[in-house]
Parts: structure tokens; sequence; C-alpha cells
């Protein structure tokens, strides 16, 4: 080697271990602060983030399974300190997403973009909720707030497009439909476990999260928030129902496993993740999210497996006369008569609702506020609080995503009769939705700013739905 090849190593060398140098340095001052002022399970947050965004830069895949486990574990946490707003880990995960797909497209890495007959109105859905939210502004403040919330809404629309085109190959779409599942099983064993526990020491350890963002005080929910009735199961979700809606959607998507002649794991680990799920649905005591779950499933057995409904009908059947579930069977009666309190209170919610769009149809009042003193924003019913934000036209483009989702799979069902393999995947994938279409008709979180995750959970499974058709089609060509 010359000399003068020799000092250019050096100096690169010595330039490395300087920038070494700063970055361990800069990272123990930040530690020492984050220590300093917020705790040791903050400062454990933030390296934990540290390390995660390390990781995502590497790898893009190791970036969706973040915003999985987020998601489905952390749905609520957020950075343990206040930077003007306090980003979320859901935030975070999804950005570094984005911007690791981004830079793939700018130093041309990736050179195209993967499409499929959901960008259309995909995109048009985007650009009416802009609209309606910069028309709406007028009926209420800008707040830093309101303009995060609903970037992250955006964020978790075009988060679809990302997930199409990443699911290049099959492999890797079942990779993300493993994690799912893992996931979910592990939000179950949460659920469960906290639910089992004596209701002082499951709210304990649930207070010790509130360095990341989540309430304190007494945060155990029951049904009709009465202590003297059953205690409903929240897992790590803050809400049972939208506890509930998570593990009907993921439990929908287990079910087509359950019979699948090629199943992801193995048929007992699969009975035990659908297992784990459907108890902790059941103890979120979410009518609304059972009812889903029931008609995923049953959108499975009637387009593919209909030797399944007899076996269905005695689960059923069961279901209503075991001793043990006789207070849940109440709990739908006095339902579907409108005798309990929730249900009172969503009869009032959508007639108030119905008044809104009535006097605001095609683009609704955005989402800052009202005009009106005698209306008010929140009704529990996906669709009508679509169209109050965004009105009748914000209503009939989301509709027109889920039709093309749908038609796109309905035109091209037979492609998957004949491959055991893409089979049940693709069917879980679609049964997730209906559950959570169904689930809609009585709650709002798949579209409520304040249930980022829950949002980005249907709008990934979405993405991913419209990911298994086209992959399917490719297959057979």
């Amino acid at each position: 080697m010359t000399s003068s090849a020799k000092k250019s190593l050096d100096r690169k060398l010595g330039l490395s271990r300087l920038t070494l140098g700063l970055m361990l340095g800069g990272t123990a001052v930040l530690g020492g602060i984050i220590l300093g002022f917020g705790g040791p399970l903050a400062g454990t947050a933030v390296l934990a983030a540290l390390l995660v965004g390390f990781i995502v830069l590497r790898d893009i895949e190791v970036g969706f399974w973040g915003v999985i486990l987020v998601v489905c574990l952390l749905p609520f946490a957020t950075l343990p300190f206040d930077i003007g707003l306090t980003p979320t880990f859901l935030d975070i995960a999804l950005g570094a997403v984005f911007a690791i797909w981004a830079l793939g497209l700018v130093t041309g890495r990736q050179r195209t973009i993967v499409l499929s007959p959901l960008t259309l109105p995909l995109g048009l859905f985007i650009i009416v909720a802009l609209f309606s939210f910069i028309f709406g502004l007028s009926n209420g403040p800008l707040t830093p707030t309101l303009l995060r919330k609903f970037a992250e809404l955006i964020l978790s629309l075009s988060f679809v497009l990302v997930v199409i085109d990443y699911c290049t190959t099959w492999e890797h779409l079942e990779r993300l439909v493993k994690v799912v599942l893992l996931a979910g099983a592990a939000a179950a064993v949460i659920a469960i476990g906290l639910w089992l526990l004596p209701e002082d020491t499951a709210n304990t350890l649930l207070n010790t999260m509130q360095r990341l963002g989540y309430p304190g005080g007494w945060v155990i929910r029951y049904i009709e928030e009465n202590p003297a009735l059953s205690e409903r199961a929240i897992g790590t979700s803050v809400d049972p129902n939208v506890l509930g809606g998570l593990l009907l959607m993921i439990g929908a998507l287990a079910g087509p496993q359950l019979v699948a002649k090629r199943p992801l794991f193995s048929r007992w680990f699969t009975l035990i993740l659908f297992g784990l799920i459907a108890v902790a649905l059941v103890l979120t005591f979410s009518r609304s999210a059972m009812l889903g779950l029931v008609a995923g499933l049953a959108y499975v057995a009637v387009l593919r497996y209909r030797r399944l409904l007899p076996y269905m009908l005695v689960a059923g059947l069961l279901f209503l006369l075991l001793p043990v579930t006789q207070g849940y069977i109440a709990r739908f009666v006095e339902g579907i008569q409108g005798q309990d309190l929730a249900t009172q209170m969503r009869f009032g919610e959508y007639k108030d609702a119905l008044i809104l769009i009535q006097r605001y149809p095609l683009f609704g009042v955005g989402f800052a506020g009202t005009p009106d003193i005698d209306i008010y924003l929140g009704v529990a019913n996906v669709y009508f609080t679509i169209a109050e934000v965004m009105g009748l036209v914000g209503l009939f483009a989301f509709f027109s995503v889920i039709a093309t989702v749908f038609a796109y799979a309905f035109f091209n069902r037979r492609t998957f009769k004949q491959n055991e393999r893409l089979d049940a995947v693709w069917l879980g994938l679609h049964a997730a939705l209906v559950g959570g279409l169904v689930a809609g008709v009585f709650d709002h979180y798949l579209f409520n700013l304040e249930f980022h995750h829950a949002v980005t959970a249907f709008w990934l499974l979405v993405g991913m739905a419209a990911a298994s058709t086209r992959l399917g089609i490719e297959n057979k060509n």
C-alpha cells in the first residue's frame, strides 16, 4: 500500500471513529437527560425506539412487523416527552416505513410502484377527506392535535398503497399474515391475563403505562360502566369495544386456517391461536365484535366451506344453551330489544347523526367541529361517522373502495379455489374485512381520529386483501 493510500485510509478510519464517538456521546447525553426527567421506563422506551428505527432502515419488512406489533400490543403508547407534539409509537413506526419506502424511490433502488384497481377509488377517498377537512375548518379551531390526528388518518389510508407495493411475492404476504396472527394472539393473552388478575392488581399494572401516554386512575371497564356488572377485558387497548374490533378481524383471518389443507402454522398451534383470540373476544363483552366475527366466519363457510355450516350451527346452539354463556346471551337479547342503556344511547346518536347529515349532505361538516350548537360529531356507526365528517360524497367514495376490493376478489375467485396454498389466506383477509364492516354498523372505531391504531389495522387488511388477489392472478399466469 502506498503512503498516500495509507494516509487516506487513516483519515477515513479517524473520521469513522469520530462519527461513532459523537453518536455514542450524543446518545449517552440524550439517554441521561431522558432518564433524569422521564425515569427508567422513558429511557428504555427511547432506546428501544432508536434500536427499532435502525433495524427498520436496514429492512422495511421489519418496519411492517413493527407497525403490526404496535397496533396490537401498544396502540396508545407515545414518546415519554413532549417535542411540541407527542408522537405515538405508531406514528414513528408508520413514518419509518414510509421513509424507507420513499427513500427507495428517490435513490432509484425501486424504479416502479406496484398499483392495483384499488388505487383510483382510494385516491378519490383521500382527496374527499382532504377537501372536507379544509372545508370544515370554519367550524372549529385548527389545533396541533387535530392536525396531527388528521395527518395520521391520511397516513393510514395511504399505507394501503405501500402495503400493495411491498407485497410483490406471496412469501412477503404470508409472513405479514403470520405476524398479524401471532400479534393478535399475544394481545389476547395479555387481555385474558389482566382479566384473570384481581382488579386492583390489573389496574396497578395498567397504571404503570402512564409514562407512555396511557390514562391513569381507575381504568378497569365494566358492562354499562357499572362495577356491579361483569368486568370487560381491555388488554392494552383501553377500550373493550376497540379490543373486540381488533380481535374479531384477526379471528376471522385465522378462521380459514383451521380447515385449510396447508395452514400457515401446525393444526394444533392454529387451534390454540384461534382459541385465545375467541376467548379474549368473548371477555370484551363487545356484541358488535362478536357479531362481526360470526359474519366473517359465515362468509368463509358460505363462499368455500359449506360443510362447516352444520358445525357452526351446533356451536351456536351450545353457546345459547350453556349456563356459562347465559349472561352474554342476555346482553344480546337486551341489545336487540333496545332495553339496555348502551343500545338506547346508540339509537339517540343515530337520530342526531341523521339530522346532521340532512343539513350538510354533500361534504359533511369536516373534522374540526359542527357549525350548529344543537348537533355534534360522534356516533357509534362507522358509516354515519364518515357521512358526518365527509358527507354522502365521502361515504360513496368509501363504498367505492370496499366494492372494488370485493369485486376484484369475486371476479378472480376461481384462481384461488384451485390453489390450496393461497386460498385460506385470501379468504381470511376478506373475511376479516367483512367482520369489520359488519361491526362498523354498531361502532365507529374503524374511522375515528381517536383510534388511530384501529383505523390502521383495518386499512392494513384492505391493502393485504387487494395484494392477495393481485398475487393470485400473477401466480396463475
